[in-house]
């Protein structure tokens, strides 16, 4: 059985894929450890750490709103509550 695949591996960061999700993720910057759980865990790998020191003396992390889905597990999982899944406004 042949299977045709139409789309590529490694396209989701060509394409932006954000734009339809419902809540989005707000990093907060001064809560956050640098604990690396969020980065881990996120399906689409587009949670990346910043290069400004925070309160802490951590590099806190954030993502690329293009192409997050929102499907909160990054805040879920953040044992600090560092990130909360607000309403996107667009």
């Amino acid at each position: 059985m042949k299977i045709l695949i139409t789309v590529k591996p490694s396209t989701t960061t060509n394409n932006k894929t954000g734009g339809w999700r419902t809540l989005r993720p707000n990093f907060l910057h001064d809560k956050c450890t640098a604990c690396a759980i969020c980065p881990r865990l996120c399906p689409e790998g587009i949670i990346y750490q910043t290069d400004r020191t925070n309160s802490l003396g951590k590099l806190p992390y954030d993502c690329n709103p293009d192409y997050c889905k929102g499907c909160g597990l990054c805040a879920e999982v953040c044992p600090f509550k560092a990130i909360i899944m607000e309403l996107d406004k667009k």
